[in-house]
C-alpha cells in the first residue's frame, strides 16, 4: 500500500527543476546567462556548501578506496560525524560491519550506524536528531524500494534534507542508495536488448537530484536500454548511468566531478521524438534525437559565472551539466 501511495504521489520535478527543463532553449540560455562548463583538475577541497556522492555500486573498499576517501574528506575529515543507513540491505549487520572496518582504517573517529531499519524507526527522535546533526550520511546498497519504504515522507528524510541544505552535509549513496537520490527513482526493470515501453517501473525517491533519473552498475550490467526505457516515460529528465567503483560528485549549484575508475553516461532526451504514445507495452521504442555524453573518471566540470567563457565545451553538454548541478529543493 505504501509503495502504491508513493507511485500515486509522483508529481514530477521540484519547482526549479520543472521550470528549467521545460523552458525553450533560448529562454534557458537567457536564464543561465553568465554560466559555462569548463573541465579543470580533479583536486577538490572540502567545503560546507553541500555535496552529493552518487556511487554506481561495488566501490573499492580494500585498496586505494578513492571514493570513500573523497566522501570522508567532503564530510569534513577524520573528525566528521558520519552516519550510515543500512536499511536497503538484506544483511544490514554484515553491511555495517564491513563499512565500519573500512572507515576505522581510514581514520574516521565518529562513525556509526543510525538505528533505522523500519518505517517506525524513521520517526524516532533520536534517529531524526542523528541525521540532522550529521556531517556526512552514507546510504548502503541493497533494495531501493526497501529503503524508500522506510524513508518516504518521513521525519528522517526531512532531517537529511536539513543536513544537506542548511548545514552543508555530504550525502552519499551506493547502488540502491544511489537510485534513491533522485526525485523520480528507477525502482525496477529489465535490461532488455532494446528500449521497450513500460518495462521499467518508476517510483518516488528522496529528491536530492531534481532533474535526472539515476541507474547504477551501468556498464557492467549493460543497462543503457533500461535507462532509455525510463527516459521514454520521462523525457523531461536527464538519464544518468554510473559505472561500478565510480561516483558522480555534485557540488550544489557549482560543479560536477567523476571519481573512481569508470565513467558516467549522461543521456539528454529533451529534444527527443518518440513513438511511446503510439505503441503497446513491451513494444520496441523509436527514440530519435537523443544526446549522449560520456564523462570519464578524472574529470571535473565547473559552472562558472560568465557565459562568454563557454568556448571549450558543446552547448548541449553545458546545458545538461548545468541541470545536474541544480540539486532538488529542501523537503520538509
Amino acid at each position: 500500500m505504501l509503495c502504491q501511495k508513493r507511485r500515486n504521489a509522483q508529481t514530477g520535478l521540484g519547482p526549479l527543476g520543472a521550470f528549467v527543463t521545460l523552458l525553450p532553449r533560448r529562454q534557458l540560455l537567457s536564464l543561465l546567462l553568465g554560466s559555462a562548463v569548463l573541465p579543470i583538475s580533479c583536486a577538490a577541497q572540502p567545503s560546507h556548501r553541500g555535496h552529493l556522492v552518487i556511487i554506481g555500486g561495488a566501490e573499492d573498499r580494500q585498496q586505494d578506496r578513492v571514493i570513500l576517501k573523497r566522501f570522508l574528506s567532503l564530510s569534513g575529515g577524520a573528525n566528521a560525524r558520519i552516519k550510515f543507513i543500512t536499511a536497503a540491505s538484506g544483511f544490514p549487520d554484515a553491511t555495517w560491519a564491513s563499512y565500519q572496518a573500512v572507515f576505522a582504517d581510514l581514520g574516521a573517529t565518529d562513525c556509526e550506524r543510525v538505528p533505522l531499519l523500519t518505517r517506525d524507526d524513521a520517526s524516532k527522535p533520536d534517529v531524526v536528531r542523528q541525521l540532522a546533526e550529521a556531517d556526512g550520511i552514507f546510504m548502503t546498497g541493497g533494495d531501493q524500494n526497501r529503503l524508500m519504504e522506510c524513508l518516504w515522507e518521513s521525519p528522517a528524510a526531512q532531517a537529511m534534507h536539513r543536513a544537506f541544505h542548511i548545514s552543508g552535509a555530504c550525502i552519499a549513496g551506493t547502488s540502491a542508495g544511489a537510485a534513491v537520490m533522485s526525485r523520480q527513482m528507477l525502482a525496477q526493470g529489465t535490461a532488455t536488448p532494446n528500449p521497450e515501453k513500460d518495462v521499467v517501473q518508476m517510483d518516488i525517491g528522496l529528491g536530492f537530484v531534481a532533474n535526472a533519473i539515476i541507474d547504477q552498475h551501468f556498464s557492467q550490467r549493460q543497462r543503457l536500454s533500461r535507462l532509455l526505457s525510463a527516459l521514454a516515460q520521462r523525457p523531461d529528465l536527464l538519464g544518468v548511468g554510473i559505472d561500478e567503483d565510480t561516483a558522480l560528485v555534485i557540488e550544489r549549484g557549482l560543479s560536477i566531478e567523476v571519481v573512481g575508475r569508470g565513467a558516467v553516461t549522461v543521456v539528454d532526451p529533451r529534444k527527443m521524438r518518440s513513438n511511446f504514445d503510439l505503441v503497446e507495452p513491451e513494444d520496441k521504442l523509436e527514440m530519435l534525437g537523443l544526446q549522449l555524453h560520456l564523462l570519464p573518471a578524472g574529470h571535473r566540470y565547473v559552472v562558472p559565472t560568465n557565459l562568454k567563457n563557454n568556448k571549450k565545451q558543446p552547448l548541449a553538454l553545458w546545458e545538461a551539466l548545468y541541470l545536474l548541478a541544480q540539486t532538488g529543493p529542501m523537503r520538509d
